[in-house]
């Protein structure tokens, strides 16, 4: 990686980094104060809707955004063009939900749910006002503005969410908290991103980013579904309480398991769509990128399946305790989850989208599967399994594809792997033997949580030196960028 790339990427690690951690914080902070006003049945009712307009969402970006990113110059005409798609598909999509919300109502036997998605589908249409000049910042590696935009939003809507679920507003609260970030972002980034589109209409360039985008709004639209799969099965035949359980503990589980991928994702992008035509320098990138996730993310995953229930009774409150075995089985999986995206973007950044809508084909029939066959054979607890199993074959099939076509083999990547993987279990002896001498408690989870971080530490500083010396890296990138500024 030449010296300019590199500050990019450190920079754009560096302000993703705050962002991601930044809006993290706010909504992690902000999600134990509604745990504790809000009952799981609230929760429930949001989590079963999710599908519905996540769906919806990918149709508005819908691969194109991507296709800004990949192109090399894109034009006004090219950003102009599909601003006015997605402004068109929004109000589409709407509509279509206004008249779907009381069949979707009836599948879930839960009037409720109409009105309350009848309201939340207007995050549709505010999105469409926003995706433009996100994707322009990421495209220019802005991500100081991007970082600061989210902040402010997630600041400002989590505030009044939590004033309105305080003075009893339920279900309502979490969807104002939906409409709000979305009206916030739409109008920071519209005053920030000083981007306007012109008043034209360019089928050439529609054309010419669909041919690259539309398999990537169908693999998306497949990735989102059978992502949001078991919500759908779980929201059919369970309790909203059971969907509330479910929703807490897959969204504690991604705090861990997306926060750092998404952070080196959101940059890699761009980045490794930079040295597309350079195959030995892409190599390199994705391995870096690979070894950097594993290096923080697998640790946190281990650790969080020890500690899960003195960490969900000491955020939640006891009344969620029956979330904490659902929370292990996904952590499992996010171990695999973490580096899933990695590779994919590795591929799409030398335009292999349509190999990649094919492979999707296939990865996500495959989950289905596996997580019906689950849910069949053994209820919720099958269910989650079979997404354990799903998501190490995911991992697999989009390993493979970079290895087909940048040479990073699978064998290569999980010899690069192999010592962040014995570090981390290694780190695990002393945390679990605490867990099982000390009463469950905050001293129990203290302990747990201090000695396992020094104990990975000191061994990742005896046998991975390569990952400290990129963390020394990217703090003394940190420090020299504070000093410069003071």
């Amino acid at each position: 990686m030449d010296a300019g790339l590199k500050q990019k990427t450190i920079s754009g690690i560096i302000w993703s980094f705050a962002q991601r951690f930044g809006v993290m914080l706010i909504t992690f902070c902000a999600n134990i104060v509604l745990a504790r006003l809000l009952s799981p049945d609230d929760f429930g009712c949001i989590g079963m809707l999710m599908i519905f307009i996540l769906i919806a969402n990918t149709f508005i970006d819908g691969g194109f955004g991507s296709a800004l990113i990949q192109k090399k110059q894109p034009t006004q005409d090219d950003y102009s063009t599909i601003f006015y798609w997605n402004l068109f598909i929004s109000v589409i999509l709407y509509v279509i939900l206004l008249y779907l919300s009381p069949l979707i109502a009836k599948f879930y036997d839960i009037p409720l749910l109409s009105p309350v998605l009848r309201t939340q589908g207007l995050v549709l249409i505010l999105n469409s006002f926003s995706v433009i000049q996100q994707n322009r910042l990421r495209k220019q590696l802005q991500f100081k503005k991007l970082a600061i935009i989210n902040l402010i939003s997630a600041s400002a809507s989590l505030l009044i969410t939590i004033y309105l679920a305080y003075i009893g507003y339920g279900v309502w609260a979490l969807v104002a908290q939906q409409l709000m970030i979305s009206l916030f972002n739409a109008v920071l980034f519209w005053i920030i991103g000083k981007w306007w589109p012109s008043f034209v209409f360019s089928l050439r360039s529609f054309k010419e980013l669909f041919s690259f985008g539309g398999f990537l709004l169908l693999s998306n639209l497949i990735n989102t579904f059978c992502n949001n799969i078991q919500g759908l099965l779980i929201g059919k035949y369970f309790s909203p309480y059971t969907m509330g359980l479910y929703s807490q503990a897959k969204k504690l589980e991604e705090v861990a398991s997306t926060s750092i991928s998404c952070i080196v994702d959101q940059v890699s992008y761009p980045v490794l769509s930079e040295v597309q035509d350079d195959k030995e320098k892409l190599q390199k990138v994705l391995k870096g990128l690979t070894t950097s996730i594993a290096f923080f993310s697998f640790p946190i995953m281990l650790l969080l399946i020890v500690i899960a229930k003195p960490l969900i009774v000491l955020l939640y409150s006891e009344r969620w305790v029956e979330c904490v075995p659902y929370f292990q089985i996904l952590c499992i999986a996010g171990l695999a989850i973490s580096l899933q995206n990695i590779n994919y973007y590795a591929v799409a950044a030398i335009g292999k989208s349509k190999s990649l809508f094919n492979w999707t084909l296939v990865k996500r029939i495959t989950s289905i599967i596996l997580i019906v066959a689950g849910f069949c054979i053994n209820g919720i607890y099958g269910l989650l399994c079979g997404m354990v199993i799903a998501s190490y074959s995911i991992y697999l099939i989009n390993s493979a594809l970079a290895s087909k076509y940048i040479g990073y083999t699978l064998r290569a990547q999980l010899r690069d792997l192999l010592p962040v993987i014995s570090v981390s279990i290694l780190s695990l002896l002393i945390p679990v033997a605490i867990s099982f001498l000390l009463p469950s408690g905050l001293l129990n989870l203290t302990l747990a949580s201090l000695t396992y971080i020094t104990t990975y530490l000191c061994l990742s500083k005896i046998f991975i030196k390569s990952k400290i010396a990129m963390l020394k890296e990217i703090i003394g990138s940190i420090i020299k960028r504070n000093n410069r500024h003071e």
